[in-house]
């Protein structure tokens, strides 16, 4: 089997999995979590 790369210069991540692997947040707040690592640094976020 070959092995298959793929080209990471754009629209790409990488996260810490300590939050993705805690159990007692849900799906839910996971896939939130995840976004928001993937947003830069100086994002602004607004509870509403």
């Amino acid at each position: 089997m070959g092995i298959f790369r793929v080209k990471k210069d754009n629209n790409y991540s990488v996260i810490n999995n300590t939050g993705l692997k805690d159990k007692r947040l849900s799906w839910k707040a996971k896939g939130i979590l995840a976004y928001i690592l993937t947003l830069p640094d100086d994002w602004v976020f607004y509870r509403e």
